[in-house]
């Protein structure tokens, strides 16, 4: 059953077909599709960020991912029910030349799962949109839906694994599975980014090995996550930052002035 977009009123089918013309659908139905890993490290090639964008949209790589991001698009969540659902991988999203890059664990169920773009649609997302327009990274306060109008001022965003997990947990495999379209994402903005925000021990882990992979010297032993901490690697500085999750944010871990002086300090470091 086609749903109305909530933004445009368009009917869409959940999951959404690619090139059927959802707001900041980045791929077209020929748009190649990996099945298993070896077809991501091989559609991973491309030079164009466009096109690499394009093939994660359709990635199926991980068969446990693809059947649950699937089977939440269709089940939905009460409050959502009258929307379709995007329930596809979620590519990186922002500046195409950012300084500051954005790096976290992987989309929300009902978040990035039903909008279309990463870190949007759940409390997360509020809290890391409100923080980036404080800091004078983004136009507007929040993130609701692809094709918001929202943009990003020197920032991008990618995700360790770009398909909602069970639980929120990917597996190690998957994570492994996803890795290419990280680091090649990471590769094609590196001559432009000065300043790397992870947001949790993941994301962390994630990036030094994508640092690692693309000739980054990281040091060893490696650098220790932590709020607020910097770690210089060649051009880049490396900074953690508490995941703004509802577990952080609720009890206090992660305050509204912590995250925004990362960010802040982000900005800082890019020149911005």
């Amino acid at each position: 059953m086609k749903l109305p977009h909530p933004l445009t009123g368009e009917l869409f089918e959940s999951p959404v077909p690619a090139g059927s013309g959802w707001p900041e659908d980045p791929a077209v139905r020929r748009t190649p599709v990996a099945r298993d890993a070896d077809g991501v490290l091989r559609l991973a090639g491309t030079g164009e960020l466009g096109e690499l964008e394009a093939r994660v949209s359709v990635c199926r790589a991980c068969p446990r991912l693809v059947e649950w991001r699937e089977e939440v698009a269709v089940g939905k969540r009460k409050s959502f029910a009258d929307q379709p659902y995007w329930g596809r991988p979620i590519p990186g999203w922002g500046d195409p030349e950012p300084r500051i890059l954005i790096a976290g664990l992987a989309p929300a169920a009902h978040g990035g799962n039903r909008t279309g773009r990463v870190f949007t649609g759940d409390r997360s997302g509020d809290w890391l949109f409100a923080s980036l327009y404080r800091v004078g990274l983004a136009n507007q306060p929040t993130s609701e839906h692809a094709g918001d109008g929202l943009r990003l001022t020197g920032a991008r965003m990618i995700a360790a694994v770009r398909c909602a997990p069970p639980a929120n947990a990917p597996t190690p495999a998957e994570r492994d599975t996803c890795a290419p379209w990280f680091r090649r994402e990471l590769e094609l903005v590196l001559p432009t980014t000065r300043a790397i925000v992870c947001l949790g021990k993941f994301g962390y882990d994630v990036l030094l090995n994508a640092l690692a992979a693309v000739g980054a010297a990281v040091p060893k032993p490696r650098p220790k996550f932590g709020h607020a901490v910097e770690h210089r690697i060649g051009d880049l500085t490396v900074l953690g930052c508490f995941h703004p999750s509802q577990q952080n944010t609720f009890t206090g871990r992660l305050t509204e002035p912590m995250l925004d002086a990362v960010l802040a300090r982000a900005k800082a470091l890019s020149g911005l």
